[in-house]
């Protein structure tokens, strides 16, 4: 398969849609992968590394979209990259399409997270305790702040108190609970996520007004819609805003931030699913792998993904494997 890997155009979007070392999986796999010139630059990755195992270059951007059958991207496609797909490609990358239907430092309090000896440390509250809460919570506890985990699943919270060994203060999620533990904080990390749909709107504008002027909102939800009321995106170059005293942190690539590692990560993550794709073919894929099916979210023009449909109020089709034939994405 002739394989695309773009370079990333979002502001402040310095990862890259794969590492040299998976291109060369592919290579060695027998499918044809370009990378667009300085692709990986921003990741620590040059273009000599890509040509090293057995990578094409392409620097027009046009070129590299219009001879490609698999396009691997890290963020959703940009007003000028979507005019650039065409029927019977596929698109792999993070799409975020339910938040579509929403519209879109300084100032803290200058409290320090662990505190010192005699001071209290700050109060961290983590909405959501999978895969990103749980890592916020580490990096908070070992900053020796004083830490919450709100989750609405009993398991995963008696999971989370043995994981952290007591570490962590766990309370199930209700709307009380929220209010209150919001009232107390220093820091609020949003990270509830739902597959494919938007994110639920935990944290109310009237609840930023029981809390201290200065204090932080941090929205890891923020592709999804956010899980703040008063959330809307923001960029590296422009992490920041303040909503009634509250500082408000919604970068909508976080991890961009430290591209290289992130990069390493996602190739791992994502790699698996690529080569399928690129040795079967979109619909024997999906067919043989369901969660790599579950991950469709547009096909031929319909929705494909229930949730990103509800979101959106628009028509949902379920998608039906033709093994004979490979359709757009």
């Amino acid at each position: 398969m002739r394989i695309a890997v773009p370079k990333e155009i979002k502001n402040h979007e310095y990862r890259v849609g794969m590492t040299p070392a998976g291109v060369g999986e592919l290579v060695h796999a027998g499918h044809s992968v370009t990378v667009q010139t300085g692709a990986g630059i921003g990741a620590g990755f040059e273009d000599a590394d890509y040509a090293a195992v057995g990578a094409q270059r392409a620097s027009d951007a046009d070129v590299l979209f219009r001879s490609a059958e698999l396009i691997v991207k890290v963020k959703e496609p940009q007003p000028i990259e979507v005019r650039r797909l065409q029927p019977g490609q596929i698109l792999f990358t993070y799409l975020h399409l339910a938040a579509a239907s929403l519209q879109k430092a300084a100032g803290g309090s200058g409290t320090l997270l662990g505190g010192v000896p005699g001071v209290e440390p700050a109060r961290v509250l983590v909405l959501g305790g999978g895969v990103s809460g749980s890592h916020a919570a580490a990096m908070a506890i070992g900053m020796g702040a004083d830490v919450t985990i709100v989750d609405r699943s009993l398991p995963r919270l008696r999971e989370l108190s043995a994981q952290f060994a007591g570490r962590v203060k766990t309370v199930y999620s209700t709307r009380d609970a929220v209010e209150r533990l919001v009232a107390a904080s220093d820091v609020v990390i949003g990270s509830v996520l739902i597959p494919g749909a938007a994110a639920p709107k935990l944290v109310t504008h009237a609840m930023l007004k029981t809390m201290r002027p200065g204090s932080v909102l941090v929205d890891i939800a923020i592709d999804q819609g956010g899980c703040f009321e008063t959330s809307r995106p923001t960029t590296h170059a422009e992490p920041t805003f303040i909503v009634d005293g509250i500082v408000h942190y919604c970068v909508t690539n976080m991890p961009g931030a430290v591209p290289r590692t992130s990069t390493q990560a996602l190739t791992h993550a994502t790699l698996p699913y690529i080569r399928q794709l690129a040795d079967l073919g979109l619909d024997s894929a999906l067919s043989r792998d369901l969660h790599l099916a579950h991950g469709l979210n547009a096909h031929a023009g319909e929705l494909t993904c229930e949730p990103v449909a509800r979101a959106l109020g628009l028509p949902y089709s379920a998608y039906h494997a033709r093994p004979a034939v490979r359709a757009a994405c």
